[in-house]
């Protein structure tokens, strides 16, 4: 039996993180969209979805028969943004399902805005077909997307791949603590030669996350022959703070927004997990929720409410969540019940128990009440639907955070309640109150 339901589960989260798997639908991701998308000659019709998502849940069966009655006419594709986010931020995804149609210019995607049964996404799909031969029929030539990251790359800028030689590899790149690619290149070579403008490109997209770097290997042939350089461009990744000089292969592809997928990833995945701070005092709040896209506020329960076994099994549950959305780079703090009311007041939370939970957006002066339980799914959800531009929200009171009340962090400790003195009235004799009366 348990097996049985070992299975199912089994059975279900593979469902669930892949919907399309077997079906005609093509799964795209970042390492496969340029190739298919963006430089093939096809016309597409994508969806940008989630697996959480109920309205994704309801047309899935819907673009599984779109897609099997456009097979080899239109491609249908669908990218599960929730698991490749650095993907739908390319093209500005908010909200689940997103439905865009790459034609003949693959940079500037239009957005369908149809019905969302097979038949209407078909004649969508057809008519833009018939749209993009006419258009190539009237001498209109193709646009790949091959240069940029979505249609909103900047220019690219030659002066931000650095240079690299023997004599400076090692201050540089090997004893920094900044993240690298480095391409290793020979002037003849023709492939570099087409990498250098994507290259530049991806530079210049990456400036401030990762830098990007490129030495000559047939000058520089002391660290060529380090990293076992034996083809033209061979690309490594220094994940920083590495000083024994440790490299990884890239393996990803070689446009510019290929690299800056590959690249953006590779920064989430070292971004250390975000730490939760109590407010015990202004700085703590300013430093944690200035100048961030979202700071989440907790307030636990008092400490004689949840003593400290319960209050580190929330903030553990806080930790899980930071995690899972570190490379947002969120700030994180939490307040006892009681001690921070103007914090408690501003947000509006109050009359729903504790724990409680507001995401500010500090720039906005605006925040979000965690509305279902205060558990690791119910946050990852709520959080989720913020990040995609979803839920309500209300202005924060007098549109500044108020004034911190500083007081002295928790010890860690389980609380104590404090026990009055009985007072001994037992030598006190009544007769002579009386009298004092």
């Amino acid at each position: 039996m348990k097996v049985f339901i070992g299975s199912l589960l089994a059975l279900c989260i593979a469902t669930c993180s892949c919907m399309y798997a077997g079906t005609d639908v093509v799964e795209l991701t970042p390492s496969n969209f340029n190739k298919l998308v963006l430089n093939g000659d096809e016309l597409w019709v994508v969806e940008f979805y989630a697996p959480w998502c109920g309205h994704c849940q309801q047309l899935a069966p819907e673009w599984k028969k779109a897609a099997t009655a456009l097979k080899g006419v239109v491609k249908v594709g669908a990218v599960n943004a929730d698991e490749h986010q650095s993907l739908g931020g390319q093209y500005g995804i908010q909200g689940f399902p997103t439905i865009k149609v790459f034609g003949l210019d693959k940079s500037k995607p239009t957005d369908y805005q149809g019905q969302r049964q097979a038949s209407g996404i078909v004649d969508a799909a057809l008519n833009a077909a018939t749209s993009m031969a006419r258009q190539k029929l009237s001498g209109k030539k193709g646009s790949g997307g091959s240069g940029g990251s979505g249609g909103g790359s900047r220019q690219a800028d030659p002066d931000a791949v650095i240079e690299l030689t023997d004599s400076n590899f090692q201050e540089k790149v090997i004893n920094s603590d900044d993240i690298w690619l480095v391409e290793f290149f020979a002037p003849w070579c023709g492939h570099c030669k087409n990498l250098a403008p994507q290259w530049a490109q991806a530079a210049t997209e990456l400036k401030g996350k990762v830098k990007l770097g490129a030495l000559d290997a047939t000058v520089h042939t002391v660290m060529a022959s380090r990293y076992g350089v034996r083809g033209y461009p061979t690309i490594k990744y220094f994940p920083g703070g590495k000083k024994d000089g440790e490299a990884q292969e890239y393996d990803g592809g070689r446009t510019a927004s290929d690299i800056v997928s590959w690249a953006s990833s590779k920064v989430a995945e070292n971004v250390p997990p975000p730490d939760v701070y109590q407010v015990v005092d202004q700085s703590v709040l300013s430093d944690n929720c200035d100048d961030r896209q979202l700071c989440i506020v907790s307030i636990l329960p008092h400490i004689l409410d949840c003593q400290s076994k319960c209050r580190n099994a929330y903030i553990k549950t806080l930790k899980s969540v930071g995690e899972h959305f570190k490379a947002k780079q969120w700030g994180w703090v939490w307040a006892e019940a009681g001690a921070q009311m103007k914090l408690e007041e501003s947000l509006g939370i109050g009359g729903f128990g504790y724990p409680a939970m507001a995401a500010i957006n500090s720039r906005k002066m605006k925040y979000a009440l965690l509305r279902g339980p205060f558990e690791v799914n119910g946050i990852k959800e709520f959080l989720r639907d913020l990040s995609y531009g979803r839920g309500s929200t209300a202005p924060v009171a007098g549109d500044k955070l108020p004034k911190i009340e500083e007081q002295e962090p928790w010890d860690g400790k389980d609380g104590e309640q404090i026990v009055e003195e009985d007072i001994d009235l037992s030598d006190v004799e009544l007769d002579d109150l009386k009298d004092e009366l």
